[in-house]
């Protein structure tokens, strides 16, 4: 009997167990299938069809705001610059941390320059080759000169003898009176030695007659005067020829060698002239030549002297804002970057002042202006407000804005911050409120509430008969509200979204659009999820129902009534205004970005929430981009 107890409570025992153990399995089922069941009826899995319902806002009246909400960067009023000055690309070797506070001649950056060494060994090379070329070069012009002076005095000297010689000759003592006096007293001698021995054949006669002299002796005599007689004549001709041609002759060429004289030293001056001008070009050939390599020695010098860069006053230490490139990309400040030249490295910002720089889309453009004020909340100081100024509006949109979406126009603005605050630092987020106008008493409504059908503006009124379409006429608009001017009351309700079945009609090509809602071309953006399902959303900046959507402004909910207008679903940006090519290129250029400035685009186009574009009369209008009662939030 005891031994029957036993097995009982051993059974009992085991059946315990087992219960135990199968616990917490039972738990666990039961933990999923609630939680199946509580997700499913969330998601309506298990609810029967409903109808959506269409809810509306009211028509207020009250003072409206009217201002442009952008997000930018702080940047420091008056910074120094700090930029590479050497030629061509150089790589960072050394860089000062950044946010380093520096004292004046704290260095900062050390650039590469391995090539501009080697550069200058080979260009001290030049500079002695060229040094010495420029030194042979003055010598042989200092040889060449001193040769042309010799010939020259020696074409002078030779100028003077001929000069003496004509002068010799033609003179009344000179050569030719001398040469006839000669001539003369020649005649007369012969005469004399004629005279003589005609004398002595006339005695010999008479002796030989006599028998006193020899027939050789008389033969003797005879010859002798003959030979007097011959050279009287001689003499005489002599004479003649001297005074008819000798004479004549010799004076022409002692004047022709005069001339020639002349003509010979400018000869000479001319060649000295020439081999001068020669030896002088090439002398200063060979100076400029050195002058250029020594330049670009001292230049090399120069550049080598540049690669470390130092503080020029104390501040802080701030790297640059690289500019993106084609594919919106860009490369940081930090050790073995390469920089080109004249790039910016470096700003020490005076904490004296900060501006604000926001890029502004065209659809807003006409709403700012240079001198209104403006309310900047940045990010870091929380939700404090600070009084600025909009300083300057660039009058060319950015062209480093076209990578996003060709048909971008964004136009850089600058804000510049009243207040002054120690926390504030360059490169902080901001957003900016520009405040355009207070309207003091008027009626307004969502901007979700207004539509465009062809070319009027509508909005839906519900009424105790049902929704009631009317045609409207707005004014100014912000982010969130628009003026109603005429075609609804104070307090009747207006839909977010149009009733089902409400089909917009497009505007025709080419017509007038008088409508208040031209859409300008709407800048591609990631997509991006607004609030719940509409329709009918009108073109223009804009967002789901609560503005906070992330599309790009423009873009509405399925069934926008603008062509032009983005037409996703709950608020999903659009890329209708690009075509296959531009939206692949556009694809490629979202792959190759970092995280990082992907986020930061989306967060750009994200902040347009409700907005919307200058009207064709001067005045602004909205254009709503979401459903009736979602509330953005998209990513």
């Amino acid at each position: 009997m005891s031994q029957f107890r036993s097995m009982r409570r051993s059974a009992s025992r085991f059946r315990d167990n087992a219960g135990l153990k199968a616990l917490p399995l039972v738990l666990t089922v039961a933990a999923v299938g609630g939680g199946l069941w509580f997700v499913g009826n969330k998601a309506g899995w298990f609810a029967k069809e409903q109808t959506a319902k269409v809810e509306g806002a009211l028509v207020q009246r009250g003072p409206l705001r009217i201002s442009v909400i952008e997000r930018g960067n702080l940047r420091a009023a008056d910074a120094v610059s700090i930029k590479n000055e050497i030629e061509g690309n150089s790589t960072i070797l050394w860089i000062i941390a950044e946010g380093t506070v520096v004292k004046e001649g704290d260095l900062l950056v050390e650039l590469d320059t391995s090539q501009q060494v080697d550069k200058r060994l080979a260009q001290e090379i030049s500079v002695r080759n060229a040094d010495a070329a420029y030194v042979k070069a003055q010598k042989n012009y200092e040889i060449q000169k001193s040769q042309n002076d010799s010939d020259i005095k020696k074409a002078e000297q030779n100028l003077l003898f001929a000069e003496k010689d004509l002068e010799k000759f033609v003179a009344e003592q000179g050569e030719a009176t001398n040469q006839l006096a000669k001539a003369q007293e020649q005649i007369t001698l012969a005469e004399e030695q004629y005279s003589q021995a005609e004398s002595k054949v006339n005695w010999s006669r008479q002796l030989y007659d006599k028998g006193f002299l020899t027939k050789t002796d008389l033969d003797a005599d005879d010859l002798a005067l003959r030979r007097a007689g011959i050279q009287r004549e001689s003499a005489k001709r002599e004479l003649g020829l001297l005074k008819s041609y000798q004479l004549e002759r010799d004076r022409i060429k002692l004047q022709g060698g005069l001339e020639e004289a002349h003509r010979e030293l400018e000869r000479v001056k001319l060649q000295a002239a020439a081999k001068i001008v020669d030896y002088e070009a090439d002398m200063r050939t060979r100076e400029a030549q050195l002058k250029l390599e020594q330049e670009k020695l001292d230049k090399l010098v120069a550049q080598i002297s540049k690669a470390k860069i130092r503080a020029p006053k104390p501040g802080m230490v701030v790297y640059a804002q690289l500019e993106q490139n084609r594919m919106g990309q860009s490369q940081p400040i930090q050790e073995g970057t390469s920089v080109r030249e004249r790039q910016e490295i470096i700003t020490i910002p005076n904490a004296a002042g900060m501006v604000a720089q926001v890029s502004l889309h065209e659809s807003v453009l006409k709403q700012v202006q240079v001198g209104q004020g403006c309310l900047v909340k940045v990010d870091a100081l929380g939700q404090r407000e600070l009084r600025g100024r909009v300083s300057f509006v660039a009058v060319l949109p950015d062209q480093n804005s076209w990578f996003s979406n060709p048909n971008t126009r964004l136009y850089r603005t600058e804000v510049q911050i009243l207040d002054s605050n120690p926390e504030m630092r360059p490169g902080m987020s901001c957003a900016v409120e520009v405040l355009v106008e207070d309207i003091q008493d008027t009626l307004y409504a969502p901007v979700q509430a207004i539509f465009r059908s062809g070319g009027d503006q509508l909005c839906f009124v519900a009424t105790a008969a049902g929704t009631e379409e009317r045609k409207v006429k707005t004014g100014r608009f912000n982010d969130k509200w628009v003026q109603i001017v005429e075609g609804v009351s104070e307090g009747e309700t207006v839909l977010l979204a149009a009733p089902p079945g409400f089909s917009p009609v497009a505007v025709q090509a080419g017509a007038s659009d008088v409508s208040a809602f031209p859409a300008p071309a709407a800048p591609t953006a990631p997509t991006g999820q607004g609030g719940g399902a509409g329709a009918g959303a009108p073109a223009g900046p804009g967002a789901g129902a609560g503005g906070a959507s992330s599309g790009a402004p423009g873009a509405g909910a399925s069934g926008a009534a603008d062509p032009a207008a983005g037409a996703g679903s709950g608020g999903r940006g659009s890329r209708g205004n690009m075509d296959p090519a531009q939206a692949e290129e556009f694809r490629k250029r979202m792959e190759a970005m970092t995280p990082e400035e992907r986020e930061k685009m989306r967060e750009r186009f994200g902040r347009g929430g409700s907005g919307g574009a200058p009207s064709g009369d001067g005045s602004t209008a909205p254009a709503s981009g979401g459903s009736g009662t979602g509330t953005g939030g998209g990513k």
